[in-house]
């Protein structure tokens, strides 16, 4: 069963959480939330509080190996993760093993500030297209972009779309299509 683990950052978007949770599980993911603080009960932009698998903490990059690693966006979560450099070792522990790279929304600022876009052609929400369009990728205007093992989306509006392209990759197209179909995404 393929692993991925997604962070939830003060802040963070709960529509693109929630959605890409909810798609990996029926997909037969296994996602592990991750609170970035002390405790598991984390707070996102608008408000809701969600109750996360356990906190980066208590995960050991030694000990725990993921198929890819997520970063929902929303604000300030995505300057949340951009500014905790243990996301930075699972984002890097993540790609060098051949993983999965995933941010949706703001989150590129974080994946910029890691140094993952350099080279990379990718996408965000149009509020951060200034900030990054000097990192050395290609900033294209699309709903999902896929670029290697790199994963990135607009937002809110295209959470599932994101969460159905990681579960085609993770899994197969024919999940994503069945799940799609079922859940009444696409036609």
């Amino acid at each position: 069963m393929p692993r991925a683990l997604l962070f939830l950052a003060p802040g963070f978007e709960e529509m693109e959480a929630i959605i890409t949770i909810d798609v990996l599980r029926r997909a037969e993911v296994e996602v592990v939330t991750a609170a970035l603080g002390d405790v598991t009960t984390v707070t996102g932009s608008h408000d809701i509080a969600i109750e996360a698998d356990t906190t980066l903490g208590e995960l050991s990059p030694e000990n725990e190996t993921f198929d890819a690693v997520i970063l929902p966006g929303g604000m300030p979560g995505s300057v949340n993760l951009r500014d905790d450099v243990r996301v930075g070792d699972w984002i890097a522990r993540t790609g060098e093993s051949g993983g999965i790279v995933a941010a949706i929304c703001a989150a590129p600022l974080a994946l910029a500030h890691f140094g993952v876009l350099t080279g990379k052609n990718f996408s965000s929400h149009p509020s951060t297209k200034e900030k990054l369009l000097g990192v050395g990728g290609n900033y294209l205007e699309e709903r999902v972009v896929v670029d290697g093992r790199l994963i990135t989306s607009r937002g809110p509006g295209t959470a599932f779309e994101f969460a159905l392209t990681l579960a085609e990759i993770l899994v197969n197209a024919e999940a994503a299509q069945t799940l799609a179909r079922t859940m009444l995404v696409k036609p």
